[in-house]
């Protein structure tokens, strides 16, 4: 691949738009970068994984900063994920030097089309939903519970002490949402499975943990990808380490698509608090269809134009 100016400043842009949806809803932005680059640049699938793992560490670091500073990140859920996550990320980049970029072409198109149908079931889940009181309200007597006027002035959300469970205020709702995570087991399970397709595709493995968190683990869908963007980043960076060894990693196709990333990225968050829940579940749903259709047809040797 001949790398011009051109060339430079469209996988920039690429990684700006692949930023900005992964922010929004938490899959690191590798399931669009991937096929792109595949599709439209001619690289192939391997190399293009490789890229995607170092633009989804980027993206990490960028929105999940922003998520942790604003609460909304839980940060004990994330670490107990975490390290099922990291054990399967390296087993994942094990895995894919023996696996033909064809049937990673072909893995790629089946697993966004589950996730498509998840993302389309998936619905809010909260415990309770606390009214925005008046000025004038006193605050309960419970120190763990924030009303949403102090969550409001101060940060986006708070985890509960001792506990998988936390709140956040809603500025769509005008209201504080109480969550409680549940089937841990399941969580970890997921998470695994997660870090392992995040090694053979590059995805990070938030297209897995978010629709998981949130349906099985009742999390709320805002707090699932700002969680899970606090987490792609270990993930990617436990396979990358395989693919760095693997000669795999190609600085002018990573770098351009990383500073686009971020950039994306950061915009992400900040637009995340005021998009609806049907906006962002129906955006990554038509997005994964595209793919996987495109993916399909390339892994059949089927010419695109």
């Amino acid at each position: 691949m001949i790398m011009t100016t051109a060339t430079i400043f469209g996988l920039a842009g690429l990684g700006v738009f692949a930023g900005l949806l992964g922010a929004l809803v938490g899959i690191g932005g590798g399931i669009v970068l991937i096929p792109a680059l595949v599709l439209i640049f001619g690289i192939n699938i391997k190399i293009a994984v490789a890229a995607s793992l170092v633009a989804v560490v980027a993206t990490s670091t960028a929105a999940g900063s922003v998520y942790v500073g604003k609460g909304l990140s839980n940060m004990r859920l994330g670490m107990t994920l975490e390290i099922a996550t990291t054990m399967g990320g390296l087993s994942g980049g094990l895995l894919a030097a023996w696996v033909p970029a064809r049937i990673l072409s072909e893995l790629f198109a089946v697993l966004v089309i589950i996730t498509a149908y998840f993302m389309l079931k998936s619905k809010e889940h909260a415990s309770t939903s606390a009214p925005t009181p008046s000025s004038t309200t006193s605050p309960p007597p419970d120190s763990t519970t924030l009303t949403a006027v102090s969550l409001k002035r101060d940060f986006d959300g708070h985890e509960e002490i001792g506990r998988l469970a936390g709140s956040y205020f809603d500025p769509q709702k005008k209201s504080t949402i109480h969550y409680q995570a549940v089937r841990i087991y399941f969580g970890a399970a997921i998470s695994y499975l997660a870090g392992v397709l995040s090694g053979l595709l590059g995805v990070g493995g938030g297209f897995i943990k978010v629709p998981a968190m949130n349906l099985g683990m009742k999390v709320p869908l805002k707090v699932a990808a700002a969680t899970s963007n606090f987490m792609i980043g270990v993930t990617a960076i436990s396979s990358l380490f395989v693919y760095f060894a693997r000669g795999l990693v190609h600085p002018w196709i990573a770098a351009p698509a990383a500073v686009g990333i971020v950039v994306g990225a950061l915009a992400g968050t900040r637009l995340a608090g005021r998009a609806s829940h049907r906006v962002l579940k129906s955006t990554l749903a038509i997005v994964l269809i595209a793919v996987a259709i495109q993916m399909a047809l390339k892994s059949l040797g089927v010419s695109l134009g």
